[in-house]
């Protein structure tokens, strides 16, 4: 059986992209979150992006799962899994299958903000497993986890977020985050979280700025989606793709650097910006992870972490932990 639930409706997605944009172009040093690369093409160039030579992070992570599914479905003993970011869901077929192998699995829940994109994955994931009700939600993950549909079946629940996704929020947001993870939830059920590693700075930078420039494409792809849903005049061919180690934060940030002097209108929010020749507007960190200081992450907010599970050069973890 397959459904869509919008929580973020077409006119709520408006407001919140109108609120962000505002917010982000007139603070100081400039900003746009993550979450507005994602319209249809900019999910597609990700997708471009995670079979890139310089980007493991899709393919380690993927072969942590492949290697180690049916362990987390053994510790899991989940009955719905929940997917935050769900993305286009090829990893999360793994742990699906495993789940089926299991005999657990009743219900898988997709979230993304990216409607389109959810709506054709799920779909196919209901048509791949035929007994399965996948209830697929459009809506912001950070916004709108009071309003999954959650705890519907008698059993543990799992909450996946994958991709190392939790590494795009500064620490404090993270623990707000975790927080509204764990009151999503029940004692019991569990968190399977992605985690990128800290590991030479040199292959962190080339991850996010690939030799064939698709990773430039997507980030100046949040500029088109400003111009097409906002009236915006950026000329993204004015703006250099950047990423930058931050060794004290561990974490990457990537940005857009303009070219030359430019005023840019934004016309649904009769907004004029002006940017320097050289100025940079951040439009993601993410952030890196050690052991010890995730684990300290999850059990402020609630979390007791029982498995890690890392590839052989310890790029990423996948870790799961269970509710108190």
């Amino acid at each position: 059986m397959f459904r869509i639930d919008r929580n973020l409706t077409a006119d709520e997605l408006h407001k919140s992209l109108r609120a962000d944009v505002a917010e982000g172009l007139t603070a100081r040093p400039k900003r746009l979150p993550p979450k507005w690369f994602y319209d249809e093409h900019g999910s597609s160039l990700f997708e471009e992006i995670t079979g890139l030579p310089e980007y493991y992070p899709t393919r380690t992570e993927r072969a942590i799962l492949e290697e180690r599914s049916d362990e987390i479905a053994r510790a899991a003993d989940a009955v719905a899994l929940i997917e935050l970011g769900s993305g286009s869901g090829v990893k999360t077929r793994l742990l699906l299958d495993a789940l089926g192998r299991h005999g657990t699995l009743k219900r898988f829940v997709p979230v993304d903000v990216s409607g389109d994109f959810l709506a054709a994955s799920a779909r196919r994931v209901a048509d791949d497993h035929p007994g399965l009700d996948v209830h697929a939600v459009v809506g912001d993950f950070e916004h709108h986890l009071g309003l999954l549909p959650v705890n519907e079946h008698d059993g543990r629940e799992m909450l996946a977020v994958l991709g190392s996704t939790i590494g795009n929020q500064a620490p404090a947001a993270r623990g707000v985050f975790l927080r509204a993870v764990h009151a999503a939830l029940d004692p019991g059920d569990t968190l399977l979280l992605g985690a990128d590693l800290v590991k030479d700075p040199e292959r962190l930078v080339a991850a996010y700025d690939d030799a064939q420039g698709v990773t430039a494409a997507f980030d100046r792809n949040v500029l088109t989606v400003i111009n097409q849903r906002l009236g915006g005049d950026f000329d993204p061919g004015a703006f250099d793709h950047v990423a930058v180690w931050d060794p004290e934060r561990e974490w990457i940030e990537m940005r857009l650097r303009a070219r030359s002097h430019q005023r840019v209108r934004v016309a649904d929010l009769d907004l004029e910006v002006d940017f320097a020749a050289g100025e940079e507007m951040r439009t993601e960190i993410s952030a890196k992870f050690r052991r010890d200081g995730l684990t300290a992450e999850l059990d402020a907010a609630g979390f007791t972490l029982t498995h890690w599970w890392t590839d052989p050069a310890g790029d990423f973890a996948l870790s799961l932990s269970t509710v108190r």
